[in-house]
């Protein structure tokens, strides 16, 4: 029960930390998984120092409580005085907190070494059994912690509540002996978590801080993680302040009289389709809370109307599981601000703006139906880049209206019927070339061309030297690893793994909250297969698994990401299962057979953590190949680590 409680405290805290740090520190938005990447380094050095005589764990509450309080003297959001939002924008200069290049320094290494006082408190125990009981009790940890922070996620918990269960886990282990600073840190931590909470007119959405200000001409400002998102104001003083939300209405020569609004967000979209003649608005928000302000604080109660229809989804997802077709579909500002579970540079509305699911929108519209969006735009790529998927979609230019109003607020409207539009000014490239389309396989919208911005090559070789330094300092030897290097290399496969699994069941499924906790719980449960099987039934064959490891990962990277999408729901959740699963079964199968042998499991255990680390640093790559090639890196790690078991055998055996 200890090591199971253990191993729900270091998983709950790493999903708590991704997730609060996010919503206070604004650069942690342009690194997708920074803090995961510090986590892993934290507890793979926790594994690596298990027999050593300094205890780290009785300081665990003091590392947390410190790094919570840094995050809350020195917040880093932005002040909006004109339209420049991340991505859309570059950051604008009044803002909080201390300057990128020493925040991101600071929370990497604050955050490894509170994962680092946790994993060593885990590995302390996981030595007392044997490697794979060890190994199966940590898995069965993990999943309750997945479980209890997404429970806690849907009932829109507040940081208090995090910082509750981690502070009782804490006193819970160390009893019965628990020293003054332990349980000062610990009430400390959750007085600091409960004072951020009851900041008024505050709350929390699974996927945001959301904080209302009210402002003087009776408008409520919506901020989410600190940045300007929405403004709830009526339909009536929406003309006034920015008519371009009307033109959609006006460019098509039919008033539409079945509307579907991806991105309703807290309801003036709808109000205004509503104004506009609407017999029917399907309002399609990710967030159910932005949804809920909208019902509550919305001054003309769209949610309210008998004509609106309210779906809480992902609105790609609802795009391929509809099959109600419309005269309009309005793509209204759908930028979510925010990133997919800190696990990879998916932010949630990525799969909306790829060439398929343009597509995909199409196909949905009526005989002389419209497609529209708008959003703020920093960069005239982006506008063409937009533009240029609409035109390869409709066989034509899309009409463009724009101004220079809060930075450049610009609407693309497009029809497979040009005597459906109303088009003064048609689109044409100010960019030469036009940016490629995003696609499903490359979700990127807002880089230009592909490759790592100098910023991140620069942060991410940081991470890589830190990392070095500090398994080397921290860790003990580098070489005490050098009999596991086959271990290192599974993990920082299995992390790729597993981030390509999320990003195909964000396509196929939606990249909601909901959806990421179900693959995680599934991805472990894989695990916990695995492990169980490898308990009862000993493989000395490990040649044979590779083979068909590598096989599965050959078949998963044949199939093209949106093939299953033209599956029913049934079907294509069998088979994405098996495309994900079987592979992450037999690569933990290997894993379980080889970690039951080893001679120090918490050093294998430690290696292998410190190797998933560097997989969260390869994760980048996609950025210039895509999410597919990672299969290819994945089949190239195993391969090496086979390599390298192949190695140590023949080794073995000549001694």
């Amino acid at each position: 029960m200890r090591l199971v409680l253990l191993s729900f405290l270091m998983l709950f805290v790493e999903l708590a930390l991704i997730r609060w740090a996010g919503a206070n520190v604004l650069y942690l938005s342009y690194f997708s998984n920074f803090v995961l990447l510090a986590s892993f380094l934290g507890i793979g050095i926790g594994f690596l120092r298990a027999r050593s005589r300094l205890q780290l764990f009785p300081f665990a509450p003091v590392g947390l409580a410190m790094l919570v309080a840094f995050v809350l003297a020195f917040p880093v959001q932005i002040d909006r005085t004109g339209g420049d939002l991340l991505y859309f924008g570059a950051l604008n200069e009044s803002r909080s907190g201390l300057p990128i290049w020493l925040t991101l320094p600071l929370i990497f290494l604050a955050v490894a070494a509170v994962m680092a006082t946790i994993g060593e408190g885990v590995a302390r125990t996981f030595v007392s059994f044997d490697s794979l009981d060890a190994y199966r009790l940590d898995v069965l940890g993990s999943i309750a912690g997945i479980v209890f922070f997404s429970l806690l996620s849907f009932l829109g918990a507040p940081p208090v509540a995090w910082g509750l269960v981690a502070a009782v886990t804490l006193v819970v282990l160390y009893r019965p002996r628990v020293r003054w600073f332990q349980f000062a840190a610990a009430a400390a931590l959750v007085a600091m978590l409960g004072v951020e909470s009851l900041t008024p007119l505050e709350s929390w959405s699974p996927y945001y801080r959301v904080t209302l200000q009210p402002e003087s001409n009776g408008t409520t400002s919506v901020m989410v993680n600190g940045i300007p998102h929405q403004t709830i104001e009526s339909a009536a003083q929406r003309r006034q302040t920015v008519p371009l939300y009307f033109l959609p209405y006006e460019r098509t020569r039919v008033k539409p009289r079945s509307v579907l609004i991806v991105g309703a967000g807290t309801g003036t979209d709808v109000a205004i389709a509503l104004a506009e003649g609407a017999e029917h608005v399907d309002a399609v928000e990710i967030d159910p809370r932005l949804r809920d302000l909208g019902a509550q604080l919305h001054p003309d109660h769209p949610y309210q109307d008998p004509r609106v229809a309210s779906i809480v989804d992902d609105g790609r997802a609802y795009l391929e599981h509809t099959t109600v077709r419309y005269d309009l579909i309005l793509f209204a500002l759908p930028d979510s601000l925010t990133l997919v579970a800190g696990q990879s540079s998916l932010r949630l509305e990525s799969y909306l703006f790829t060439v398929e699911a343009m597509r995909a929108a199409a196909a949905h519209l009526k005989p002389g139906g419209v497609f529209a969006e708008y959003n703020y735009y920093r960069e005239q790529w982006l506008v063409d880049r937009l533009a240029g998927m609409l035109e390869d979609t409709y066989r034509r230019p899309p009409c463009i209206d724009s101004t220079g109003q809060l930075g450049r607020l610009a609407l693309l409207t497009a029809s497979l019927d040009p005597a459906s539009l109303n088009c003064p000014l048609t689109w044409r490239s100010a960019t030469t070339p036009v940016p490629a389309p995003a696609a499903d396989d490359y979700p990127f919208l807002y880089l230009q061309s592909r490759g790592l911005p100098s910023l991140y090559v620069i942060t991410l070789g940081l991470v890589l030297v830190t990392a070095l330094l500090a398994v080397g300092v921290a860790g003990g030897s580098l070489s005490r690893m050098g009999g596991y290097a086959d271990l290192f290399f599974m993990g920082a496969a299995f992390l790729l793994l597993e981030t390509k699994n999320v990003v195909q069941f964000a396509l196929l499924f939606g990249t909601t909250w909901f959806v990421n906790a179900l693959v995680f719980t599934g991805i472990l449960l894989a695990v916990l297969a695995a492990v169980e099987v490898s308990r009862r039934i000993e493989l000395r064959r490990l040649g044979i698994l590779y083979a068909l490891l590598l096989g599965a990962l050959a078949v998963a990277w044949l199939v093209p990401p949106g093939a299953l999408l033209q599956l029913p729901a049934v079907p294509r959740f069998l088979a994405a299962t098996l495309l994900a699963f079987v592979p992450i079964f037999l690569a933990n199968l290997i894993f379980s057979q080889r970690f039951r042998s080893v001679a120090s499991s918490s050093l294998a255990f430690g290696a292998n953590l410190v190797g998933a680390m560097i997989g969260g640093v390869l994760e980048y790559a996609a950025l210039l190949t895509g999410y597919r090639a990672l299969l290819v890196v994945v089949a190239l790690l195993y391969a090496l680590a086979l390599l390298l078991s192949r190695t140590k055998l023949v080794r073995s055996s000549t001694a």
